[in-house]
């Protein structure tokens, strides 16, 4: 998880997002990561997996789970997200796979994804 995550951290700096918030947790779910450019806020879903352990890492993105995150980013942009606004909203998923000795193998990144 935590590995993961900031491999995806460091691939949506590079493409020239800004992290404003990680790992936002309520009673209801968690927020890996929110981003933001001039235009956009960016909520990104972080799926790590190890390499022939596992699938796709998309494969554990499910609809309810996204439901989920859509209602923690409304509750996030009333609360600690309140200063925080851009004339578009996204929600973006970023699979990882990674090998045995924690070396990143793929990243795919899928915006606007749900």
């Amino acid at each position: 998880g935590a590995q993961g995550e900031q491999l995806a951290v460091e691939h949506l700096q590079r493409l020239g997002l800004h992290v404003v918030d990680r790992n936002v947790r309520t009673r209801t779910g968690e927020l890996d990561i929110v981003a933001v450019d001039d235009t956009t806020v960016v909520f990104c879903e972080v799926k790590t997996r190890r390499a022939g352990v596992a699938a796709n890492p998309f494969d554990g993105l499910y609809p309810d789970q996204c439901r989920r995150i859509r209602t923690l980013a409304v509750a996030w942009l009333g609360g600690a997200g309140k200063g925080v606004r851009r004339p578009t909203v996204r929600f973006d998923a970023i699979g990882i796979t990674i090998d045995g000795q924690g070396r990143l193998q793929t990243l795919e990144h899928l915006e606007g994804c749900f």
